[in-house]
């Protein structure tokens, strides 16, 4: 036999606050069985119970109120398994992430520079299949899954390291200009959903950034840094070529980066 009871023997039966249940009952997540219309008291039935306990469950989960409203709704179906499955999913990778950031902040808290190997190379011009877009610095991501995929389809039995130019305003203003591109030889034909593009040639430091991404401002850090005490900048872009990327491996510990940043001239470095 189900039982009622006010709003706040509720909140004592379901460690959810007062405020909680009247926001939960706005939304429509969560409403009592009966309000009543002349003082407005709400009263909650004791089978309502296990529902605000899982509610409550989630959302120490941080799962998105929309996302608890379909495993609330979905019952015991299929969606309510898939919903509850992604979200774990999308948890287990932020602790993963959380756990390479730490690893990357105990590294940066060690006394001295990081060691960095940097190379000087002249990169000829070269044609390749583009795809081009204002991007957002949090969004570079998935466009870049976006824009991989695209040149995937069209360029994918081309050899050749795919890469991307960066224009300043993506890091200054964390959003600008990125081109994507896969080299093609010169006669390559057109091709639908990407661009043909000329890269200008020119000289460039180069370093090499192995595995995961955590830490990728410090590989740009101590290469932007090398450049400014041993060489004169170039205008344009950064580059970054990706000899080893996600579709080469499958743990992110093997990825291969090559930053390349534009320089004047190979410099004279005195020994």
């Amino acid at each position: 036999m189900t039982a009622t009871v006010t709003v706040g023997e509720f909140s004592r039966l379901t460690h959810l606050s007062v405020k909680t249940l009247h926001h939960y009952h706005e939304i429509g997540l969560l409403a009592p069985v009966s309000v009543d219309t002349s003082s407005g008291y709400r009263r909650y039935g004791t089978g309502q119970v296990e529902t605000a306990l899982l509610i409550r469950r989630l959302r120490e989960l941080r799962m998105p109120l929309p996302d608890v409203r379909s495993v609330v709704e979905a019952g015991d179906g299929a969606a309510r398994e898939e919903t509850l499955r992604t979200h774990l999913e999308r948890m287990e990778q932020e602790l993963a992430h959380t756990r390479d950031v730490v690893t990357s902040l105990r590294e940066l808290l060690t006394p001295g520079r990081p060691l960095l190997d940097v190379q000087y190379r002249f990169i000829p011009p070269f044609r390749a299949y583009g795809v081009r877009g204002q991007v957002l610095r949090d969004g570079i991501g998935p466009w870049c899954e976006f824009a991989y995929g695209r040149l995937g389809q069209v360029a994918g039995h081309i050899s050749g390291t795919s890469g991307a130019t960066y224009s300043d305003e993506f890091f200054t203003e964390d959003e600008g200009e990125v081109v994507a591109f896969h080299p093609v030889p010169l006669d390559q034909p057109a091709a639908d959903g990407v661009e043909l593009v000329d890269l200008p040639g020119g000289y460039f430091a180069i370093a090499v950034h192995a595995g995961h991404m955590t830490d990728f401002d410090r590989t740009y850090g101590a290469l932007g840094s090398h450049v400014a005490e041993y060489c004169e900048v170039a205008p344009g872009p950064i580059r970054e070529l990706y000899p080893i990327g996600p579709g080469d491996v499958p743990d992110p510990a093997d990825y291969r980066t090559e930053v390349c940043w534009p320089i004047q001239r190979i410099p004279v470095l005195k020994g």
